[in-house]
C-alpha cells in the first residue's frame, strides 16, 4: 500500500490503529441491516405529523378570527340591546313606582361582553341608590321593572312567573297586575300565586282545596265567565192586587 509521506508504519503502531479500530467499532454495535426501511418510515411519519400541525395551526388561526368576529357582532347587538332594555327599564320603573328614575351602567366599557352591569334605582323621596340597598319590596319591584323592560324587547308568546309577587304589598299588586294586562294581547302568562289580588286579576285560577279534612281537590275557575254565566233572578209577571173585601151588615144576633 502507499502509505503516503509518513512512510510505513511501525508493527507496534499498527497494532495500536487496530486495537483503536476495533474499540470504535465495538462502541458503535452492531449495524442494523433494516436502517433504510426504518428511515423510510420515520421520514413519512415526520411528513404525516407535519402536514398535521399545518392543519392544526391553520384552524387554530381560523378559530380566533372566528372569534374575534362573533365578538364584534355579539358587541354590537349587545350594546344595542342593552340600551333598548335601559330605555324600557326606565320607563317602566316610573310606571310601577309612580314617579323616580332608574338606570342601567356598565361596569367596564371597554369589554361589555365580560363585564358587569351595575343597577342604580331612585324610588321617589330616595336618594340615587344600588339596588343591593333598598328595601326588599323596593328591590322585588326593581326587579319586575327590569324583567319587563328585557322583556319589552322581544315578548316571549309564553311566561312562567313563579311566586314574583310574595313580597309585593297591596297596592304594589295593582300596578303589577296593571303591566301584566298589558301583555296580554302578546303573551300568555302562567302565574304560581298565593295573592288574592293576583288571582283576582287571573282568567283562569287552578287550584287545590280541601273541603273535607285530608282529601284533596283540585278545582279550576273561569273567572271572566263567572258574572256572565250567573243564573238571573226570575222576573215574575205582574199581578193585579185583589179587591178589598166587603163589609157585611151585622145582623141583630151578632150585635147583641
Amino acid at each position: 500500500p502507499d502509505w503516503g509521506e509518513s512512510g510505513e508504519p511501525s508493527l507496534d503502531a499498527a497494532e495500536m490503529s487496530i486495537q483503536d479500530i476495533r474499540g470504535k467499532m465495538e462502541e458503535m454495535g452492531p449495524v442494523n441491516l433494516v436502517a433504510i426501511e426504518e428511515y423510510q418510515e420515520i421520514e413519512e411519519r415526520h411528513a404525516f405529523l407535519t402536514a398535521q400541525e399545518a392543519d392544526l395551526t391553520g384552524a387554530k388561526a381560523k378559530l380566533i378570527d372566528l372569534v374575534k368576529d362573533i365578538d364584534k357582532q355579539s358587541t354590537e347587538l349587545f350594546r344595542d340591546t342593552f340600551e333598548k332594555a335601559n330605555v324600557n327599564f326606565q320607563s317602566m320603573f316610573q310606571r310601577l313606582f309612580n314617579g323616580g328614575t332608574a338606570q342601567l351602567t356598565l361596569m367596564d366599557n371597554e369589554d361589555v361582553l365580560e363585564c358587569g352591569i351595575d343597577i342604580v334605582a331612585r324610588p321617589p323621596g330616595k336618594k340615587p341608590q344600588n339596588i343591593s340597598l333598598l328595601s326588599g319590596g323596593e328591590r322585588t319591584m326593581t326587579a319586575v321593572a327590569l324583567l319587563f323592560a328585557i322583556y319589552m324587547i322581544k315578548p316571549s308568546p309564553f311566561a312562567l312567573l313563579d311566586e314574583l309577587d310574595a313580597a309585593l304589598d297591596d297596592s304594589n299588586i295593582g300596578r303589577f297586575v296593571g303591566v301584566l294586562k298589558d301583555f296580554l294581547e302578546q303573551s300568555q302568562f302562567l302565574i304560581i300565586t298565593h295573592n288574592q289580588h293576583t288571582i283576582a286579576g287571573a282568567d283562569i285560577v287552578y287550584g287545590v282545596t280541601q273541603q273535607e279534612k285530608g282529601i284533596s281537590q283540585i278545582v279550576s275557575m273561569r273567572l271572566k265567565r263567572m258574572g256572565v254565566e250567573e243564573p238571573r233572578a226570575e222576573v215574575l209577571p205582574e199581578v193585579a192586587a185583589p179587591p178589598p173585601p166587603r163589609k157585611r151588615k151585622k145582623t141583630t144576633d151578632e150585635s147583641i
